[in-house]
């Protein structure tokens, strides 16, 4: 019995290594882009055109020091925060909100909004971007500096409304039952007890949507003219010269601006496949 098992399991040894080697070399093409960003960005121009691959023979932190001293990145950053912080906001509590209503009451038109919403997720942003440039213009929408955080929470509700309405239908309704005859408020309800009880799926939507507005390009790139309010994904393209490019310039503003998508993501990782999975756990 022993050779058997033993045997088995060296049977299947080839098999394992070559998994293995195949998720290795797809892991190292995942994370080496990022490594040879940073360690590129620590080169001068000159020693990157030299040697693209290579390491830097001296650490150069004169592009950092730039960006940090004379260029306009810092007001991109701001620009960037502050339009993914307010959107984030409204995502949350207008989905949190919309979604508790589509999952708990039964009204004419229920149904029908809920598809709106999720008509939302099956729409391509692209096909919208000339009828959005019109309207904005129209209504004299453009080069604010709340112009941005329109269409994020615009696209932003679908799949809001869409986790939230999901992952309350798992919920009994029983504690809002329980509620009431303790003689608590609707609005007490809401906001002191099935809030917390969506925190994990909120989480989730708030990562998702971080990420989804802090790399957002297009509509800063056709909505927002003014270089006072551009945002990070949209500065870094201002970085070019008109006949030179500073590649190692613009690959230290890259790593400048992936630095807070990276530091959600290691932080907050397991939260996005909890929250996803998290309905259909208690179901």
């Amino acid at each position: 019995m022993k050779r058997q098992r033993s045997s088995g399991a060296f049977k299947n040894l080839p098999v394992s290594v070559v998994i293995n080697l195949v998720l290795g070399i797809f892991s190292f093409t995942c994370i080496f882009p990022v490594i040879w960003l940073i360690y590129s960005s620590l080169k001068t121009n000159t020693e990157f055109m030299a040697n693209i691959v290579g390491l830097p023979g001296q650490l150069f932190f004169g592009n950092y020091q730039e960006l940090l001293t004379s260029s306009d990145l810092k007001y991109y950053f701001i620009n960037s925060i502050r339009s993914t912080f307010l959107s984030l906001i409204f995502i949350l509590l207008f989905g949190f909100v919309v979604g508790y209503f589509l999952s708990r009451f039964r009204f004419r038109g229920n149904r029908l909004i809920f598809a709106l919403f999720m008509a939302g997720l099956l729409m391509p942003i692209h096909a919208l971007i000339v009828p959005m440039y019109i309207q904005f213009k129209q209504f004299d929408l453009q080069n604010k500096w709340f112009t941005l955080i329109l269409p994020y929470v615009t696209f932003g509700m679908p799949i809001a409304v869409f986790l939230v309405e999901s992952y309350l239908k798992s919920i009994p309704q029983e504690l809002e039952a329980a509620a009431a005859i303790d003689g608590a408020s609707f609005t007490r309800t809401l906001f002191e007890i099935m809030l917390p009880i969506t925190m994990p799926v909120l989480t989730t939507i708030g990562i998702i949507q971080f990420f989804s507005c802090w790399n957002e390009f297009i509509f800063a790139l056709i909505l927002i003219n003014d270089n006072r309010l551009l945002t990070v994904p949209v500065g870094v393209n201002t970085m070019k010269g008109q006949y030179t490019i500073n590649y190692t310039k613009i690959m230290a503003t890259m790593a400048l601006a992936i630095l807070p998508a990276l530091t959600v993501y290691f932080m907050f990782s397991k939260r996005i496949i909890e929250g996803m999975v998290a309905g259909a756990v208690k179901g």
